[in-house]
């Protein structure tokens, strides 16, 4: 009589054995998404935690958290996120609750309203700046 034989088993990942995803080249916060070089995207992106675009994308992203748009990168979108890093090209309108940190050598081109700003030298800025402290909220206008 023959005995069945049986596949070894792959362990199962567990909280304790699955890690995030390290920032690209060790700097930064760990990441929950990337969309990487030569990658391209539509649509609305929301999400929890911190993506970093290095990719195209095109559309609207939503977040209390962390968006880092990388060196490189090319985003057309009208964002709302808590943090914004950005060191590609930048279009549209930006949202930071928390604050805004643009690096060399990015481009930026739209209108940023946060309550905490930073622009590094080697940076193109076309736009406006609006300081808000109260969460990056807009008021409608009074009549």
């Amino acid at each position: 009589m023959a005995l069945p034989t049986t596949a070894p088993v792959q362990p199962t990942p567990s909280p304790s054995n699955v890690t995030s995803m390290p920032a690209p080249q060790g700097r930064g916060p760990e990441l929950n998404a990337l969309l990487g070089k030569g990658s391209q995207f539509e649509g609305k992106l929301l999400f929890e935690g911190s993506v970093r675009i290095d990719g195209k994308f095109s559309g609207e992203i939503v977040s209390t958290d962390t968006l880092i748009i990388g060196e490189g990168a090319e985003v057309k979108a009208n964002l709302q996120v808590g943090t914004l890093t950005c060191l590609g090209d930048y279009q549209g309108d930006a949202k930071a609750s928390k604050s805004v940190e643009l690096k060399a050598p990015a481009k930026v081109r739209g209108n940023i309203t946060t309550a905490s700003i930073v622009i590094e030298r080697g940076v193109f800025f076309d736009g406006t700046c609006k300081m808000d402290t109260g969460g990056a909220t807009t008021q409608p206008p009074r009549k």
